[in-house]
């Protein structure tokens, strides 16, 4: 098990929680929580250690395009940079997210 944080600076608030996915071979959940000020945090364990710098990268593309201010959980058991994107992008139909 690996815990990694991120944090963002970012400029579109939430209104609601959101909770995506579930914890599975090759899945994971995302717990989105509103929160104040102009900083998102995203707190990881995954079962996968050694990808940090991957799920840099995959979260800097979605903070630059997609900058919503949240506490963010996710609990990943093996997913794809691919998986994690699409249920990153689910968390921003459930919140109504429009750009």
């Amino acid at each position: 098990m690996e815990k990694l944080q991120f944090q963002y600076q970012t400029t579109k608030p939430i209104r609601k929680p959101a909770h995506i996915g579930v914890v599975g071979s090759g899945d994971l959940e995302i717990i989105v929580e509103p929160v104040e000020g102009q900083t998102t945090n995203v707190s990881i364990l995954t079962g996968s250690e050694g990808f940090g710098q991957v799920w840099e990268n995959v979260l800097i593309r979605f903070f630059n395009r997609y900058p919503i201010t949240a506490n963010i959980t996710v609990h990943d058991f093996g997913a794809t940079p691919g998986v994690v994107m699409l249920r990153f992008t689910q968390v921003l139909e459930v919140l109504d997210y429009a750009e």
